[in-house]
Parts: C-alpha cells; structure tokens; sequence
C-alpha cells in the first residue's frame, strides 16, 4: 500500500532551488545517442521525484543511476525498441524507490541476538567445582528468581527490603525463595 501525502510547498520550492530544471548547455553540433539526450533532459526532475520519495539526496541519485543503467542493458543506447522512455524512466524510479524503502525497513526491523555473556578465563579457574555447579544452575532460574536469591543470600536483604525493591508483595518474595530453592537444590542433585 502506497500513501502519497501533499508535501508542504516550502519543501517542493527547496528542491526545485536544490535542483534547477535547466540543463547545461551541449557544444554545438554534438547530438549524442537518445539515452544521454534523454538523460540530460530528465536526470534531475527524476532526482527530485526520487528524493522526495526516499528522502536521502546521495540513495536517489543512486535510484536514478540504476534506473539509467538498467534502460541502458535492456534497450541499448538508441532506445528505438521503446515506445515512452519517460514513463518506463518514472515507473523504474517509483518502483527502485519502494525497493529502498523496503530495505530500510527490513535492515531497522533487524535485532541482532544478545551477545552471550562469557565469564572470563581466570573467573572459572579461581572458581571451584561446586562454585560453577551453583552458577551453572542459577543461569536455569527464571530471572525474578535469580534477582530474589542473590537480593536474599548475597546483598542479605530482608523479605520486606526485597519486595520493596523488585515493587512486589512480601509474599511473593516469600514463594519465588521457596521455589527458586527447590528448583536449585533438585539441578544440584541431579548433577552429583
């Protein structure tokens, strides 16, 4: 689905200053293949058109140059094949334009995976065989119970300082340590 909105006049006054209708003059006598005439008449309203769509000065004149270049390779430079160059060039700029949009999309869209956290080398060397076995099976709790048990065992935090601080109910706090202890002590059974 395609929306057109009106573009504000200031807008459309900037890009016609930005980019002058006029072209610069060819030496006389020098006609040139139909693609350059057809070129030079039309690179810069095919900017604007493309600029306006995609929003980016440098992407449309890419838009524009590949357009170009993809009549070049299909009709070759005297274009007689051709019945209505300017509406193949427009078409080719308005499809190549939403073909950008759809990759901007796409490549915002994208979240890369978490980085995978590795604890360094001297961290599981000082570590002992219990040691890693207990955080091996922490990294299995859910991160509310993880939060509650290291809150109750290791800052020593009351029940009630726990719940205050994770905006939760004293018993809460209460049942996630009872089952975060369970779980723990059934992975730590399972694995002697």
């Amino acid at each position: 689905m395609i929306v057109v909105l009106p573009l504000p006049s200031a807008l459309l006054r900037w890009t016609r200053r930005a980019w002058p209708r006029t072209r610069p003059p060819r030496p006389p006598g020098e006609a040139g293949p139909p693609i350059n005439q057809l070129y030079h008449a039309r690179r810069l309203s095919l900017v604007r058109l493309a600029i306006l769509l995609v929003d980016d000065l440098p992407t449309a004149e890419d838009v524009v140059q590949d357009v170009f270049a993809a009549l070049y390779r299909r009709h070759g430079a005297d274009l007689q094949a051709l019945t209505d160059p300017d509406a193949y060039l427009t078409t080719g700029v308005m499809n190549a334009a939403r073909s950008v949009l759809r990759r901007r999309r796409s490549a915002r869209a994208y979240l890369p995976p978490p980085p995978v956290v590795v604890p360094a080398a001297e961290d599981e060397a000082l570590l002992g065989h219990g040691d890693a076995q207990v955080l091996a099976a922490m990294r299995r709790l859910t991160t509310r119970q993880r939060q509650v048990l290291v809150l109750r065992y290791w800052s020593e935090l009351s029940e009630q300082e726990i719940a205050d601080a994770l905006r939760v109910s004293r018993g809460t706090v209460k049942s996630t340590v009872n089952r975060a202890l369970a779980i723990l002590r059934g992975l730590l059974e399972d694995s002697r």
